[in-house]
């Protein structure tokens, strides 16, 4: 490691003016990966809801599709509208009761049971189909030209219209993220660093590794919005403390070392030796996310991990650097810290230890218990303001026409037309479903399949397949409208095995069942991969245990919070909080933990090495979890959208919880257990007990 770090002190001025080429291509890949907007997407490919999907696409030409709600306006203009939304590019089908009635016909002389399904005291309803996918450009771009079109008199349902909303609404926010986190970590590093200048230069060499993770995400072809918005807080916090260790180093070695090559060389030397084993146990944290059978955790972990090392990279080549070719301007910035020497909370710690393992071992089980009970919610919709196209939409179908979600129910065209009228029949008598129109259920209402045009009967029947639009009255991904959806299949079943129950309603009800087993396999394989890194960077069999009890008691307390205030949390938050905080808190455990052992092994008694051990690492735990709380709460105060602020609220606080958790309970456990800790860790022979 010598010559390498010798070659970055020789080299600085090469390393800043590469670093700041290869920020060219870093910036061409990121303009150049899509962003997606659309969360099931991520679903596994081999369900049968995503089979519906493309048998809406393949044989109906119904890539998506919206109930859009037309206010007081009469038939011939509807007519008109229709016309022009026709015209618009992916725009498959449009229809109305128009369509059926045409000009002629008053929509009064209708029978009353179709009448009241499509009409609410002027506002008449129509179904718009599209030739592309839900989140497809071409389908978010017709979207967007019919509210042109259309005006304040139609409003745009369906999932198109929520992701094209979510679109803008992260694209208004995004550089404010960013913005936020940075202003917030820059006041945090200002406080408590001695210098004016290197908050910047560590904050400037943060930035390049994480436009460096942004540009290579181009591989990928496409990232989630999440993925997109987190990434850059998550990755200034988590990857920050490398680079103050470092520069703590190079401080201390300047006081004993008058070359400052030399001394940044050795700086290098001991943070590499440092930092590599407890970034590993972040690196592999964010990896356990690809396990995820929802693939948006293979999103997420792979750009992560991805940023850990490119962002310990950066924190021993190009920091380094910068901190050498400003060393003038470094010194002539210099000023008194605000940081504490917490002299007080090392007394609390070492004269209460005792009383804190126990206050530890009794809270322990019932955090569990509520860490197990906080209430997630699974609406994709949720984040999107009152005020915008979407929301106007969904609440105007809710109180005009009761009509909450569409499903579809596609039917082979070998079923015979008795079961499809006993089908339709059983699922328009379930709790909960407003209508049912199919060809069988329309020639009930009095419109023969001779009344409608060919676009019309396009829609309901192909070569293949019978199409069946059921409505419901149960909001999406509520367990009234899941277990609506199991009765369904139930009853489809029964008169077709190879029909299915399609549309995003079924999506949704998949993503609950694949996020609550996604939500304990991630757990249980992040624990178990960072264990097996302790345990070999540790060199030890119980000190693993004892850590990732202390930071596991974070974690319960940290989603505990949330359930004490009665908050329900998005499933993803519920799925990766665990992971993300484990894999990036874990290093203020394992920082406080090496100095103890390393003060064991010197001749300490284990009273006195605990002191030394918190003399050692509680002011650059405070000053690496102070800047991670910094980089994720201002984000967690600020989006509006909240799959996105409660996450990094989440986060903000497990970074505060974490670091009071360690500060107080691993010293403590390190006392405790000191006996068991040195029989079962290797080089501790010859340690006074």
């Amino acid at each position: 490691m010598k010559k390498i770090s010798d070659f970055i002190c020789r080299h600085r001025w090469a390393i800043v003016i590469l670093s700041v080429l290869l920020l060219i291509p870093a910036a061409l890949g990121y303009f150049a990966t899509k962003v997606n907007y659309d969360l099931l997407v991520y679903l596994p490919s081999d369900i049968e809801t995503l089979e519906g999907q493309e048998i809406l696409t393949e044989e109906f030409g119904m890539g998506a599709f919206s109930v859009a709600v037309v206010e007081d306006m009469p038939q011939k203009d509807l007519l008109q509208l229709e016309a022009e939304i026709r015209e618009v590019e992916s725009v498959k089908q449009v229809l109305s009761i128009a369509d059926v009635t045409g000009t002629a016909i008053p929509i009064d002389f209708l029978p009353s049971a179709v009448r009241e399904k499509v009409t609410h005291d002027g506002a008449q309803l129509m179904i718009i189909t599209f030739a592309d996918s839900t989140s497809d450009e071409r389908t978010l771009a017709a979207v967007e030209e019919i509210r042109e079109i259309a005006g304040e008199k139609c409003l745009l349902g369906g999932m198109s219209a929520m992701v094209l909303d979510t679109k803008n609404l992260f694209n208004n926010e995004t550089l404010l993220y960013v913005t936020i986190a940075v202003g917030l970590s820059l006041l945090v590093l200002v406080l408590f660093l001695d210098s004016f200048l290197v908050p910047f230069l560590l904050i400037g060499s943060i930035g390049v590794a994480l436009a460096f993770n942004m540009g290579t995400n181009i591989f990928l072809g496409e990232i989630s919005y999440i993925t997109q918005a987190i990434s850059a807080v998550l990755q200034l916090g988590v990857t920050m403390d490398f680079s103050i260790f470092l520069y703590h180093k190079y401080e201390a070695a300047k006081k004993n070392e008058k070359d400052r090559l030399k001394a940044m060389s050795q700086a290098i030397q001991e943070t590499a030796a440092s930092v590599v084993g407890s970034s590993l146990t972040t690196f592999a944290g964010f990896l356990a996310l690809c396990t995820m059978s929802l693939t948006l955790g293979f999103d997420i972990g792979i750009v992560m991990a991805k940023g850990v090392l490119l962002g310990l990279v950066c924190a021993i080549t190009l920091f380094p650097a910068l901190l050498l070719v400003c060393d003038k301007w470094v010194e002539k910035t210099r000023h008194k810290a605000l940081l504490p020497e917490f002299t007080h909370v090392k007394s609390f710690v070492l004269k209460y230890r005792k009383a804190i393992l126990a206050g530890f071992l009794i809270l322990l089980v019932p955090a569990y218990v509520i860490y197990n009970k906080v209430e997630v919610y699974y609406k994709l919709d949720s984040s999107i303001p009152e005020d915008y196209g979407y929301t106007q939409a969904m609440t105007a179908l809710r109180e005009d026409f009761g009509m909450e979600s569409q499903m579809m129910v596609l039917a082979r065209n070998t079923t015979i037309a008795a079961n499809l009228k006993a089908m339709s029949g059983e699922i328009a008598k379930l709790d909960g479903v407003s209508a049912v129109l199919d060809s069988t259920t329309l020639s009930d209402y009095g419109l023969s399949t001779e009344m409608l045009n060919s676009e019309v009967r396009s829609m309901l029947e192909t070569e293949n397949y019978s199409a069946m639009l059921v409505l419901s009255d149960y909001g999406i991904a509520t367990d009234e409208l899941n277990e609506q959806i199991s009765k369904m299949n139930e009853i489809v079943d029964k008169y077709d095995e190879g029909a299915i129950v399609a549309g995003e309603g079924p999506l949704m009800k998949d993503l609950v069942e694949i996020a609550d087993r996604d939500f304990a396999s991630v757990n249980i394989t992040s624990i178990a991969v960072i264990f097996v890194i302790m345990a070999i960077v540790l060199k030890s069999v119980s000190l693993p245990v004892l850590l990732m009890a202390a930071i596991e008691f974070a974690i319960f307390l940290n989603m505990g919070v949330s359930f004490l205030t009665g908050t329900e949390i998005p499933f993803i938050a519920s799925i990766v909080i665990g992971t993300i905080q484990l894999g990036a808190t874990i290093d203020y455990a394992i920082l406080l933990t090496t100095k103890y052992m390393e003060e064991r092994k010197a001749g300490l008694a284990k009273k006195e090495a605990a002191r030394a051990a918190l003399d050692g690492s509680i002011q650059s735990i405070f000053v690496s979890g102070m800047c991670f709380f910094a980089a994720t709460i201002g984000v967690g105060l600020f989006s509006q959208i909240d799959m996105i602020g409660t996450l990094c609220t989440l986060i903000a606080r497990g970074a505060i919880i974490s670091m009071v958790v360690v500060v107080l309970v691993i010293p403590a456990l390190l006392v405790a257990c000191d006996k068991l800790i040195m029989k079962t860790t290797l080089g501790t022979k010859g340690v006074v007990l």
